[in-house]
């Protein structure tokens, strides 16, 4: 009964120490209030669903725009080290980019565009806001 009760007790803390932050930095919800985007990710298990789009299925995250429904799909996501190197396409399908993902630290990431089209979001009145090349990104 005590083998039972101690093998109990060890499965609990393990499940807590898996959702620390230290030990899974790319499962996380990051943002950057200035421009008002997001990212939702989980480059481990790839099970992220975008919400009101699911028919993309489950993919590795995505980034999108506050009370938007537009989003940039990531099809592809490779972690080395505290960088990960990213493949997204936007939900129409019609542009696509790769980019780094970099941890600077347990709360700071910093999004770069490496190649391909230009990271733009929805802005009022129907435009389109282009993102700069590289955007810090907090983690909450």
């Amino acid at each position: 009964m005590n083998k039972l009760i101690a093998i109990s007790l060890f499965c609990l803390a393990s499940i807590g120490v898996k959702g620390q932050s230290n030990n899974a930095p790319f499962r996380a919800y990051l943002y950057n209030n200035e421009f008002d985007v997001y990212m939702r990710i989980n480059f481990y298990d790839q099970n992220i669903s975008v919400p009101g789009q699911d028919l993309f299925g489950q993919v590795p995250g995505f980034l999108s725009k506050k009370n938007y429904t537009f989003a940039w799909l990531i099809t592809s996501a490779e972690i080395k080290g505290d960088k990960a190197q990213l493949s997204l396409i936007n939900d129409y399908g019609s542009e696509d980019l790769t980019a780094t993902l970099t941890r600077k630290n347990d709360s700071i990431y910093v999004l770069k565009q490496v190649d391909g089209s230009s990271l733009k979001v929805p802005a009022k009145g129907g435009k389109w806001q282009k993102l700069p090349k590289s955007i810090e990104l907090k983690r909450r």
